[in-house]
C-alpha cells in the first residue's frame, strides 16, 4: 500500500510542476491511462504465464 501513496504522491507532484511551469503532459490522459495498463499487463503477464506452465507440469496425487 505504500508504494501506491507514494506513486500516487510522485504523480500528483509532478502535475502541479506541470502546471506551475505551464508545461503539457506529454501525452494525452486517456492514451496514458492505455499505456499504464499496458505496462501493468505486461508485467504481470511472465508470472501468471509461470503459474499457469507450473500447474500443467506438476504431476496430479
Amino acid at each position: 500500500m505504500k508504494a501506491y501513496c507514494l506513486s500516487l504522491g510522485a504523480g500528483l507532484l509532478v502535475g502541479i510542476v506541470y502546471h506551475l511551469l505551464g508545461v503539457k503532459s506529454p501525452a494525452p490522459p486517456v492514451i496514458a491511462l492505455v499505456g499504464l495498463a499496458g505496462i501493468v499487463l505486461g508485467e504481470q503477464m511472465i508470472p501468471a504465464t509461470q503459474s499457469v506452465l507450473t500447474r500443467f507440469e506438476s504431476p496430479v496425487t
